[in-house]
């Protein structure tokens, strides 16, 4: 027999190009906003196919075959009930004719190849098997050289991942060229798609990368939910321009909100997406997003512009911008920019607690430079109000320029020298008070210096850190008052002396059967800053800090430099943790500890000096004994007043796989009361229930519901949640109806729902 004969048809690649048409066909809208190398805001594709029936269901499948090894080196084996040659240029492979190598397989009824024009015919139940997929036909023909092939009634199934489909005839014309017609692809059971995707006819060109269909229709089930007249789509990791997926949802304030993206493959390092958005009780918005990733740079634009909102009569939008450059090898610059035309833009538009809540929208934009033991850094910040029940004048100030600079060096043996200090500009518009007058607020600049020297000693079991700095903090200021400008220069310098020691015990515990190490930890931290008056420094960006358990051993309760704490105080503290000896895992930290005033607290942002002999005590307890069950817990009280400052208590469960159930509740004394359950039930393997129920206590009304409903199946996800939320920081509450549908291998229709879930499900997986 000829050694043409050993490889009579290359169905392979005629399979091959079958797969990628047919799922091509899908990729069109799977590419979704296609990813940048090295970027990572590529969402996951769903590949969870653990519901689905075993790949191999077409009866022809044969067991057996090898899985390993090479097939350019394995001998070809032909076996049929009958064989014919009536001269050396043809020959005839009559009755279950076989032809193996390794293994691929080819049966058919019966196989003739003629060696002279290098043309061969399979006639009959043809099946081609490898170790990565099932194909069969009614009948195929081709040539070796050149190579071409024509295929009726086809039929395949991958095996090593999920694809499956049909088609009238399909046609390779040559190594990289294919087509076909009447489509059908799932990554369904064959047996059940319960969805897929038709096509008239299908074109694919491998050297461009690049697929073309006509009458392109999603379905599911029998019902079409996506149709084009003209689909052009990638058929590789070469991206192209096309249609995503659409998006859509309900809400009672808006009404219907569908959004229909468009993908723009600009360049390999850079692309766009438009986002027309359509929201009924308000019109159109227009939206955009670039891309872009150099060498050196990546970063993102993105807006959004309604020219007439409806309901609001008047344009609305918002816009952010988002940078990150190298500039060598100690400097970068970063930016992040944003920006919304009225305050209550989140309001309307936003869909989380989390944007409601947004009351200062922040840009900001640094050069940035880090050395051994230096850091610098050079820009601005800005802030917008983006919640209407603040007025103008609680608008920040804007710093720009702000310089900082921070270093660190070694003096001799242990002592260590440096210096943290700050210039920064503030200025603020001017603005209409309450009763109609017009005011300008101090603006100016602020220079604040801190060198220091600091002695770190520390062992395996302790550690002591002395330090000592001196803090001068100079202005030049004006204030533009109605008939002249006032300018002054306020300053204030101080010694700040401070010293932490501590102490690390360990011993040996055996609990539940399982060894641990337990450490006791305590810790001691004294701080000197003597007094001084700062009633006529302006106050520009500082606040006073939330107290917290590292809280305890700061230098000074205020952000920013306007204000620096005197004190004489002593902080005594003390932790214990249980390590696990095996994993080195913490399975519980608890902390309790207080600060004693020698002297009273003068100086304050606001109010009459403090003349406490102590802090509250606060206590932090974190139990995660097993994977299944976790508990934290903070608690402040004031003995003061003989009163809870704060109070926070969570506790997550874990069943049944992914089931999660967490119980919290925080109270934040004269601020807030709030208790919030959330749950992802398993009911099975195929549905779940999703709720939520935040609600303050101190209002008397829900802050959030969400109640909803997910089912998986082999290759189909959907899920269906009704939600109940605070649109305003007044208290005006919306409804919203979400769905979303996930077509495994092939995108998501609907609203997107992983992101608010993940946010208010601990523990959420999607």
């Amino acid at each position: 027999m000829p050694r043409n004969l050993s490889r009579p048809f290359r169905l392979r690649q005629l399979v091959q190009a079958t797969v990628l048409c047919l799922y091509g066909a899908g990729a069109y809208a799977a590419q979704p906003a296609a990813c940048l190398p090295g970027s990572d805001q590529c969402p996951r594709k769903s590949d969870d196919f653990r519901l689905c029936k075993p790949n191999a269901l077409l009866s022809f499948y044969v067991t057996g075959l090898p899985t390993t090894g090479k097939r350019e080196d394995a001998d070809t084996d032909f076996a049929a009930d009958r064989f014919q040659s009536a001269d050396s240029s043809k020959y005839v492979l009559q009755g279950n004719a076989r032809v193996q190598r390794l293994d691929q397989l080819i049966r058919a009824d019966e196989l003739t190849y003629w060696t002279e024009t290098t043309a061969w015919i399979a006639n009959g139940n043809v099946r081609y098997q490898d170790r990565s997929m099932l194909l069969s036909a009614d009948k195929a023909q081709g040539k070796t050289t050149p190579n071409t092939a024509v295929l009726d009634g086809v039929r395949f199934q991958m095996l090593n991942s999920r694809g499956n489909g049909r088609a009238q005839q399909a046609e390779l014309i040559d190594d990289d060229h294919a087509r076909m017609s009447v489509v059908r692809y799932s990554t369904c059971d064959p047996d059940q798609p319960s969805w897929e995707i038709r096509a008239k006819d299908l074109a694919i060109d491998q050297a461009e990368g690049v697929g073309r269909g006509h009458d392109v229709t999603l379905r599911v089930g029998d019902v079409p939910i996506f149709w084009l007249p003209y689909a052009r789509f990638p058929t590789d990791n070469r991206r192209q321009s096309g249609f995503l997926y659409p998006s859509f949802g309900f809400n009672g304030n808006s009404g219907l909100d569908l959004t229909l993206p468009y993908y723009l493959n600009l360049a390999e390092n850079y692309d766009m997406t438009l986002y027309p958005r359509l929201v009924t009780q308000r019109g159109f918005m227009a939206g955009a997003e670039f891309r872009y990733l150099t060498d050196s740079s990546r970063g993102r634009i993105d807006g959004s512009w309604m020219p007439n909102d409806r309901r609001a009569e008047r344009e609305r939008g918002q816009w952010h911008i988002e940078n990150f450059t190298t500039l060598g090898s100690n400097w970068n610059f970063v930016a992040n920019v944003n920006g919304v035309t009225d305050k209550r833009y989140f309001e309307d538009f936003g869909d989380s607690l989390s944007s409601i809540a947004t009351s200062l929208l922040p840009s900001s934009a640094y050069l940035n430079g880090r050395g051994r033991g230096w850091s610098f850094a050079v820009g601005g910040d800005k802030y917008q109000i983006t919640d209407p029940s603040l007025p103008d004048q609680f608008e920040p100030y804007m710093r720009l320029p702000r310089i900082t600079f921070d270093g660190d060096v070694a003096l001799a043996g242990r002592l260590r020298g440096g210096v943290k200090s700050e210039f920064v500009a503030f200025d603020k518009d001017c603005y209409t008070a309450d009763n109609g007058g017009h005011v300008c607020p101090t603006t100016g600049q602020r220079l604040d210096l801190f060198p220091y020297l600091s002695l770190p000693l520390e062992g395996s079991s302790w550690f002591l850190r002395p330090e000592f700095g001196v803090r001068h903090t100079r202005y030049d200021v004006e204030t533009e008052l109605p008939r002249q400008t006032w300018h002054a220069t306020p300053q204030r310098t101080l010694p700040i002396a401070s010293v932490d020691m501590g102490l690390i015990f360990e011993r040996e515990a055996n609990l539940f059967g399982n060894g641990y190490t337990q450490t006791l930890e305590p810790r001691l931290f004294y701080l000197r800053a003597p007094y001084r008056d700062q009633d006529s420094l302006p106050v520009f960006d500082t606040q006073l800090l939330t107290f917290d358990f590292p809280q305890l051993f700061s230098t000074n309760r205020f952000t920013g430099a306007d204000r620096q704490m005197d004190a004489n105080n002593l902080t005594a503290a003390i932790t214990t943790r249980l390590l696990e000896t095996d994993t080195g895992a913490e399975r519980l930290s608890a902390s309790l500890g207080q600060i004693r005033y020698f002297d009273d607290q003068r100086v304050q942002l606001f109010g009459a000096p403090t003349t406490y002999a102590g802090s509250a005590y606060v206590a932090e307890v974190d139990v995660h004994l097993s994977d299944k069950w976790r508990l934290k817990v903070a608690d402040q009280w004031n003995p003061n007043g003989d009163h809870t400052d704060l109070s926070a208590i969570s506790l997550q469960r874990r069943f049944l796989g992914d089931g999660v159930l967490n119980l919290s509740y925080r109270y934040r004394r004269d601020f807030l009361e709030q208790t919030d359950v959330s749950a992802l039930i398993p009911l099975n393997e195929r549905w779940r229930l999703i709720g939520r129920w935040n609600y303050s206590l101190r209002d008397g009304k829900p802050l959030e519901n969400l109640i909803g409903v997910e089912r998986d199946s082999c290759c189909v996800i959907w899920r269906l949640l009704a939600r109940h939320y605070l649109r305003t920081a007044g208290g005006k509450a919306n409804d919203a109806l979400y769905f979303e549908m996930e077509l495994k291998g092939l995108g998501a229709i609907g609203q997107k729902t992983g992101d608010f879930l993940r946010r208010g499900i601990l523990g959420y997986q999607q």
